[in-house]
């Protein structure tokens, strides 16, 4: 290792490596220092329940990772990250044995619709048909990290896209597309009445249309381990089971950039009280199953989807937001649930499966939602617990355990809701930098958010080699 590095990133999920390989492929000395004895944060595959059932502890499906412009930047390919598409990206069942889809075409979505919702639906994403990759690179890089690509584009995507989803509710006069539409704004755990909370929607169902919402082969892992083999043949070097608890544990270097919560930031550079506004938000209970068949759908569309969300009402979805967001353990709750061996054999033995489902909880919650959980499951698939080999639970508590950017078991590593969704982790025209002129931070609590997309690793890196190569 060089007696000073230029940069040294702490943390090994998807946005410190991607910080890390921005910098290593500019030619910069990097070195990544990760607490866990592997790489992947966020992005992990482990046997959680029986041998050769392979579950994500916490991401597994990817809508903005396959069309994240940092990673279609680099060769990951080569580094054996393989896309797996589900036949569909999402499908929302409801009680009557239907369901409407999220497809890759966007006329089925509509047609899976009301007449006068498709129609709705049609005009509301065809201007950003074909502009993703533009679209996309200026959303998730807003200025000053670049100036937009698209202007106009990000513009009307803007005026689409600020209002609450409340406001969008409005244009759909049936309950199907309002109620996709509300589990997809609920995949951020923001109340309805947020800002900006109808483009978090919008992005998700245009994410589809463009690119699919692809799991990867072997597990989220696979995107973790391809940026760790892409940055050590660019020169830089990871250390695990490497837990910092000050900067004194670091190597000397020009740049220190976390990938952490703004909490751990704080407390470790000796930043004192600088994050005491930023607000952590509400947390999930997830369970990891290992089944003996496929799920048993009632409707048919579940069957080929790689995602599919248990509301089913935006009424009911709204309510289990409402409530973990209020600090109350939701009575029937909103899940999301992915279906990785559909699309991934590989994930299971022979004719079993992996399936992952979680509900929004109240931060730091302590409770089991277990039953609540399955009990929703029941109502869709019956059937579906019969065919449970083994399951494992992970609360707030554990979730917080397995990941330190999880305070209280927020997967977001902050709340998203109110301005904070889009100013975070403070109000600043540079969000990466700290009061420290050496010290940046990378993780999901920066712009633009939550997800396995290394953007904010992306965008923090930029503002990293621009002060590099100015001094």
């Amino acid at each position: 290792m060089p007696s000073m590095l230029d940069a040294v990133v702490v943390g090994a999920g998807p946005n410190g490596l991607t910080a890390a390989v921005e910098l290593a492929r500019r030619g910069f000395a990097v070195a990544v220092f990760e607490a866990k004895e592997t790489v992947g944060g966020g992005a992990r595959t482990e046997e959680l329940t029986l041998p050769g059932f392979r579950h994500d502890p916490c991401s597994a499906v990817h809508p903005l990772g396959a069309g994240s412009p940092a990673f279609k930047a680099m060769p990951l390919d080569r580094y054996g990250l393989e896309w797996l598409q589900p036949e569909l990206p999402m499908a929302h069942p409801f009680d009557d044995g239907t369901s409407a889809v999220l497809s890759r075409s966007p006329a089925e979505t509509a047609a899976s619709f009301g007449a006068h919702d498709a129609g709705v639906y049609r005009r509301l994403v065809t201007p950003f048909l074909g502009k993703w990759d533009a679209l996309a690179r200026d959303f998730l890089s807003l200025p000053p990290i670049s100036l937009p690509r698209d202007p106009v584009t990000l513009a009307r995507f803007g005026l689409a896209g600020l209002p609450p989803y409340s406001w969008l509710m409005r244009r759909f006069r049936d309950e199907k597309a309002r109620a996709l539409f509300a589990g997809l704004v609920a995949h951020v755990i923001a109340p309805f009445g947020g800002i900006a909370t109808g483009g978090v929607g919008l992005m998700f169902a245009l994410a589809a249309h463009a690119g699919g919402w692809p799991m990867a082969r072997g597990g989220s892992q696979s995107i973790s381990d391809a940026l760790a083999g892409y940055l050590r043949d660019q020169g830089g070097t990871i250390h695990t089971g490497y837990e910092v608890k000050r900067l004194d544990d670091l190597p000397p270097a020009r740049a220190y950039i976390f990938d952490t919560s703004p909490t751990a930031l704080a407390r470790i550079a000796r930043l004192g009280r600088v994050y005491d506004g930023y607000r952590y938000g509400a947390s999930v209970f997830k369970i990891d199953y290992a089944l003996d068949g496929p799920v048993p759908w009632t409707a048919e569309a579940p069957r080929r989807a790689g995602t599919v969300q248990i509301g089913p009402t935006s009424g009911e979805i709204g309510t289990a937001l409402k409530q973990a967001v209020g600090g109350h353990p939701p009575r029937t709750p909103f899940l999301i649930t992915a279906q990785p061996s559909l699309v991934d054999p590989s994930r299971a033995p022979e004719g079993k499966h992996v399936f992952w489902a979680y509900g929004h909880v109240p931060h730091a919650w302590e409770g089991d939602l277990t039953e609540a959980v399955e009990r929703q499951i029941e109502r869709f698939a019956p059937g579906f617990t019969d065919r449970v080999l083994a399951r494992a639970t992970a609360g707030p508590p554990e979730l917080a355990a397995r990941n330190a950017n999880y305070v209280g078991g927020d997967i977001a590593c902050g709340s998203v809701a109110g301005l904070q969704l889009l100013l975070r982790p403070k109000l600043s025209l540079s969000p990466y930098s700290t009061p420290h002129p050496a010290v940046y931070i990378c993780s999901s609590a920066t712009p633009p958010g939550p997800g396995v997309h290394g953007m904010s690793g992306h965008n923090a890196a930029k503002s990293v080699w621009r002060k590099l190569r100015a001094s």
